[in-house]
């Protein structure tokens, strides 16, 4: 059965920073590239970081580039995101999703196959 678990969410003050993971399982991991989605209350998801099956390509939504950091361990079938300078309004429940697609452009949610639950993340001012 494919799995993607998140951890790692938490409340943290603005400016903080914290790093959330994702444990996948149940599919060939490193053939996949993986995405980093959010979704606040009453809004749609959104793309935040993506990265390709090796990890060589990351591609950054605007509203967290230069704050955020996608990686990967193929050996440990784990995605992770180090997000620092943390704002009240990175405050959403945070998805880690696989995507077969072969391309570089990951921005949408269309792209992935697997989601894991999702992992809260609060930031207060």
């Amino acid at each position: 059965q494919v799995q993607l678990v998140e951890s790692g969410g938490g409340l943290v003050q603005a400016g903080g920073s914290l790093r959330v993971s994702c444990a996948a399982s149940g599919f060939t991991f490193k053939n996949y590239a993986m995405g980093w989605f959010r979704q606040a209350p009453g809004k749609e998801r959104e793309f935040v970081a993506a990265i390709s099956w090796s990890g060589t390509n990351t591609l950054y939504g605007d509203s967290v580039k230069g704050r955020c950091t996608i990686s990967r361990d193929n050996v440990k079938n784990t995605l992770y995101l180090q997000m620092d300078n943390l704002k009240p309004e990175d405050t959403a429940v945070y998805f880690c999703a696989a995507s077969g697609y072969s391309g570089s452009y990951l921005p949408s949610p269309s792209l992935y196959d697997y989601w894991g639950q999702g992992t809260q993340v609060t930031v207060s001012s």
